[in-house]
């Protein structure tokens, strides 16, 4: 497993947990992000918000956002 923020441009993953508090779960399972949900890298360029791709919507999150999501690597 994987957090968000340490995968590459171009990786795939599914989401397989969320930590934080509950407005910070709240708010990013309010944006699809969740458990089972397939993302894909898009941008992750150091100190620049991180961009994914999830459910046909482009997203932008913050590095610290990022790290509370646990990502298992989805090859091909």
């Amino acid at each position: 497993m994987k957090r968000l923020s340490e995968m590459t441009p171009g990786q795939e993953g599914v989401i397989s947990s969320v930590s934080g508090d509950n407005r910070y779960v709240g708010r990013i399972t309010s944006i699809g992000i969740t458990p089972g949900c397939r993302v894909r890298i898009i941008k992750n360029d150091k100190n620049r918000p991180l961009i994914v791709y999830t459910r046909d919507t482009m997203i932008a999150l913050n590095r610290n956002e990022s790290s509370n999501i646990e990502v298992e690597e989805v090859k091909g």
